[in-house]
C-alpha cells in the first residue's frame, strides 16, 4: 500500500512537471493553442533592427502584443481567411521575402570585407583626391562681352564679392560673394580647372573662362594641400560599400545564370 501510494505521488508530479515545462518554452496558451515564447523573440529583433531596442520592463508588452497577434490569427482562421487565393499569394511574397533576406545576410557573412581590400579603396580615394585644394571664387555670367565688363571693373576697384552677389548666375555661389568653398580641381570642368590650377593664391584669370555654363571671372584666395580623412575615420562607410558592391554583382550573377524561359 505504501509503495503505490509513493508511485501515485511520483506519477502526479512527473504530471504537474508537463505543463510546467510547456510554460516555461510559451508565452502563453491561448484557446488551448501555445504561442511561443521565440515569437517574443523574434518580434524584439525586428523591433531592435528598426531602431527600437527592447528593454526589460517591455516584456510585458511583447507578451500582449504576441498574445492579440494569436487571438486575432485564430479567429481569421475560423473565417477561413486563409484558404483565400488573396492570403496565400501574400502568404508566398512573405515567405520569399523572408528566405532571400536570409539568403543575403548569408552571403555577407561568408564573404566579408578584408581590411587589404578597404586600404586598396581608401588609397584609390586618396590618388583620385590628393594633391592641392582651392578655394576659389568666380562670377558667372551668359556673355564673353559680360564677363569683360565684369573685368574692368574689377581693374578699376569694384569688389568682386559685391559684383558676384548682383550679376552671377550661379545660385549656389552668387549669393556667397562667389565663393566656392575648399574644393580639389577634379570637381570642377575641365575648362574651369585648367584655368584655376595656373593661378596663384589671390590671383584672378586674366581672361574670362568659357565652359559648358557661360563665362567665368575666377580668382583663388588660397591654396592648401588636400585635408583628406584617416583611413579608420572613413573605414566603416568603405566597408559598406564594398559589401554592398558585392551584393550587387553576387545578385547580378545568379540572375544571369538562371535559365529563364
Amino acid at each position: 500500500m505504501k509503495k503505490q501510494i509513493l508511485q501515485a505521488v511520483a506519477a502526479a508530479a512527473l504530471l504537474g512537471a508537463i505543463p510546467m515545462a510547456a510554460l516555461a518554452q510559451n508565452a502563453a496558451i491561448v484557446n488551448g493553442k501555445p504561442v511561443p515564447k521565440a515569437r517574443m523573440d523574434v518580434l524584439a529583433q525586428q523591433l531592435a533592427a528598426a531602431g527600437r531596442p527592447v528593454t526589460p520592463e517591455m516584456q510585458g508588452q511583447l507578451r500582449e502584443e504576441i498574445v492579440a497577434r494569436e487571438v486575432f490569427m485564430q479567429e481569421a482562421q475560423k473565417q477561413g481567411l486563409d484558404a483565400t487565393d488573396d492570403y496565400k499569394n501574400q502568404l508566398e511574397l512573405a515567405r520569399q521575402a523572408i528566405l532571400i533576406r536570409a539568403l543575403f545576410e548569408n552571403y555577407r557573412k561568408t564573404n566579408p570585407v578584408a581590411d587589404a581590400d578597404v586600404k586598396a579603396e581608401y588609397d584609390k580615394f586618396v590618388a583620385a583626391n590628393g594633391g592641392k585644394e582651392y578655394k576659389a571664387r568666380h562670377i558667372l555670367v551668359e556673355t564673353e562681352d559680360q564677363a569683360k565688363k565684369i573685368m574692368a571693373d574689377l581693374k578699376k576697384g569694384a569688389k568682386f564679392e559685391d559684383i558676384a552677389k548682383k550679376q552671377s548666375k550661379d545660385p549656389g555661389s552668387g549669393a556667397n560673394g562667389g565663393d566656392l568653398d575648399w574644393a580639389n580641381p577634379a570637381s570642377f570642368v575641365p575648362e574651369f580647372s585648367e584655368a584655376m590650377i595656373k593661378l596663384k593664391k589671390g590671383e584672378t584669370t586674366p581672361a574670362p573662362v568659357k565652359s559648358q555654363f557661360g563665362w567665368h571671372i575666377i580668382r583663388v584666395d588660397d591654396i592648401r594641400q588636400a585635408q583628406l580623412p584617416k583611413l579608420e575615420e572613413v573605414k566603416p562607410q568603405i566597408t559598406q560599400q564594398l559589401q554592398q558592391q558585392r551584393l550587387q554583382k553576387y545578385q547580378e550573377d545568379l540572375r544571369a545564370k538562371a535559365k529563364v524561359e
